[in-house]
């Protein structure tokens, strides 16, 4: 399969829109477009569809991209061979939680850091995900499996939650273990409802039908720093 029109087409898949997936090549917007329909007459199969926001994937564009992918590691496997050196270099985006990414991996990074020291690592941990099919990252890891896009996945782990009460208040610590938490009087820490930048994070539900937080917080660090200060219980990641 021809390289050179293949790339067009994946950078097209990855970026939605003639103008971002040109821009991003460094080219004009018609040699894109001519050169995805090319690619779309060689193989006899229509890989996109036009929508209001941009290309959309058809069902054999989203069977192609994934070999689009591995000629695309391939390809720059043999750059970086003939520049002289295996090492990876470059910059390299990853999209975590906010959680995750402070508890989690910047305590582990160290070691990373130093096997791959051509690396320009941006590790961007907030209460929010960058989207790896629009290039806004290079890798996210995400709650779920992502429904839509491009992109190569992988399950990392499973995670657990866990109710915490302050250290210092015993007695929260048993009232939660012994009561459904709507009936123990103590204040339930959580997220804004409306602003929930994922769906699996709306999982007070899923402990007590019905139940709210009333000290609310975007962000999860403010979560801990609050349950910790005695300002209630909560939920948290365990890690």
């Amino acid at each position: 399969m021809d390289w050179d029109r293949l790339q067009y087409f994946l950078f097209l898949a990855r970026h939605g829109t003639l103008a971002r997936a040109s821009a991003a090549l460094q080219v004009d917007a018609t040699t894109v477009s001519r050169r995805v329909s090319a690619l779309e007459a060689a193989l006899g199969q229509t890989l996109f569809e036009r929508a209001p926001s941009g290309f959309v994937l058809t069902a054999a564009g989203r069977a192609l991209v994934p070999h689009a992918e591995a000629m695309a590691t391939a390809a720059a496997r043999i750059h970086s061979a003939r520049e002289g050196g295996s090492a990876l270099s470059g910059q390299l985006r990853v999209s975590v939680s906010e959680g995750f990414g402070n508890s989690f991996i910047a305590p582990r990074i160290a070691g990373f850091v130093a096997a791959h020291p051509e690396l320009e690592i941006d590790l961007v941990a907030s209460s929010g995900f960058l989207n790896p099919s629009r290039r806004e990252a290079d890798m996210a890891v995400l709650l779920a499996r992502p429904r839509k896009g491009p992109l190569i996945t992988r399950k990392l782990s499973d995670y657990s939650l866990g109710i915490y009460a302050p250290a210092d208040r015993r007695d929260w610590q048993e009232a939660v273990a012994a009561a459904p938490l709507s009936r123990t009087g103590i204040p339930v820490i959580g997220y804004m409802p409306d602003i929930l930048y994922a769906p699996e994070l709306d999982y007070l539900g899923e402990i007590e039908p019905g139940l709210r937080a009333t000290v609310r917080s975007s962000s999860i660090l403010a979560q801990r720093r609050m349950i910790a200060g005695g300002a209630g219980v909560g939920v948290l990641p365990c890690f």
